[in-house]
């Protein structure tokens, strides 16, 4: 959710570019806001809580409250039931979403939902800036989604890096140790091999992105990397809340590992990205900014082709974990080593 709200985002800062002086407001997740704070483009965060989801009531309330805002036009990204719904409730003056069967009634709008992208910005960023398209702006139209990190949360994170002797002659590498769920989670075995692949490319300082709950399986993929490597693992460094993440990772100087939310940040800091997918997601969908220098990925389909011939998404999901074994890393080990020596200075 944290990287659908992110990228989202970039509708409310095109639209504050072309429109000053609109009320601006995005109704999100509870639990992403922090990706949001300081962005000038949101008037105001709507909360869509675990209440809305659990209650008609609730829902019906929150439907309520967006009616009473009487706004001009709504903007439907999410385009599920929930949303379906608060659409019908809004009475806006204008409604846009994705043309999908059974729901166009709903909208004034219906843009088309392409299956391929056009440009390498990828089918995430391009589908969310079609939406933009009815409204035909004439201001210029900015891809990229923006974080903002406070001055006193970068010095918070630089404390913390004294704190725990970074050294600060080497760069710093952040690992996205860990997906949200297991089927988005490279096998830990092999994830270590990973690390040691960074680790031999030259001498930086390492860091696990994890939750504290995940201690356990970052545990097990420090513990199966070389002794080496481990020397260069800060491995308790981490922050309390989403907030002191984000500027943990401004710190770092690029980013490589699962494809999820810690990706989609450290892309809106400008950081370089290697990620690694899953086998059941697209990567035409998420492979955003994919350039090939500073923003490249991996999937299985690049080498195994044959493994996901006349299969369905539903059914990649169910094998994603026996597809996952397949997925040795020792097939994209030379793009991590190429990757990081034309990001870094120190590789060799």
């Amino acid at each position: 959710m944290i990287g659908d709200v992110l990228i989202s985002s970039i509708i409310c800062n095109n639209l504050r570019t072309a429109y000053p002086d609109a009320q601006i407001d995005y109704l999100v997740y509870a639990s992403t806001t922090p990706v949001l704070e300081g962005n000038t483009s949101i008037d105001n965060i709507i909360l869509f809580e675990e209440k809305h989801r659990k209650s008609k009531k609730e829902l019906l309330n929150l439907g309520i409250q967006i009616r009473n805002q009487k706004y001009d036009l709504v903007i439907d990204a999410y385009s599920k039931l929930e949303s379906w719904i608060l659409v019908l409730l809004s009475n806006a003056k204008r409604k846009i979403s994705y043309k999908k069967p059974g729901r166009s009634f709903l909208y004034t709008d219906n843009v088309p939902f392409e299956a391929l992208p056009k440009t390498n910005l990828g089918l995430a960023i391009e589908r969310r800036l079609s939406l933009l398209g009815p409204l035909d702006l004439k201001s210029p139209i900015d891809p990229i989604p923006k974080l903002f990190v406070y001055e006193k949360e970068n010095q918070e994170a630089i404390a913390l890096f004294e704190k725990h002797n970074v050294s600060k002659d080497r760069e710093t590498v952040m690992i996205s140790l860990l997906g949200s769920e297991k089927l988005k989670t490279y096998p830990l075995e092999f994830m270590s091999k990973v690390v040691d692949y960074v680790a031999d490319t030259s001498d930086f300082n390492i860091l696990f992105n994890y939750f504290p709950k995940q201690l356990e399986d970052a545990k097990t993929v420090f513990n199966a990397c070389k002794p080496s490597t481990q020397k260069k693992i800060y491995f308790d460094l981490l922050g309390d809340d989403l907030r002191s993440f984000i500027a943990i990772m401004n710190q770092c100087d690029l980013i490589i590992g699962n494809d999820g939310g810690a990706i989609n940040m450290a892309k809106a800091l400008e950081k370089p990205s290697f990620i690694i997918f899953s086998p059941w997601i697209e990567k035409k969908i998420w492979a955003t900014f994919e350039d090939g220098i500073h923003h490249l990925s991996v999937h299985l389909k690049d080498y195994r082709a044959d493994l996901f011939d006349q299969k369905t998404e539903k059914m990649l999901k169910k094998e994603s974990l026996s597809l996952y074994k397949e997925f040795k890393p020792e097939y994209f080990k030379a793009q991590i080593e190429s990757f990081l020596n034309q990001n870094l200075s120190n590789s060799i």
